[in-house]
């Protein structure tokens, strides 16, 4: 049996993946106490690394969007 990455070493899309897993998991409201615990810590951390990760990329978005002068310009991303 394969064991079960950390959280840290996931990439975004693993971690949102398996943190819509858990959601869905606490929303069924069938589990145990302690595994909905369980669940709802790693839920925390997986959430966290999630924002980590964007906000790594949102940085290397901002290194990477020249302005016309040779400087660097810092605009808001806005979701579609």
């Amino acid at each position: 049996m394969a064991k079960k990455k950390t959280v840290s070493q996931l990439s975004y899309e693993e971690a949102f993946q398996e943190l819509e897993t858990i959601v869905h998991q606490l929303e069924s409201g069938e589990l145990p106490l302690e595994e909905a615990l369980q669940l709802f810590e790693r839920g925390q951390k997986l959430a966290s690394r999630c924002s980590a990760l964007l906000e790594k990329a949102e940085l290397k978005l901002r290194q990477l969007m020249p302005e016309e002068d040779g400087g660097f310009t810092e605009t808001e991303f806005e979701p579609e």
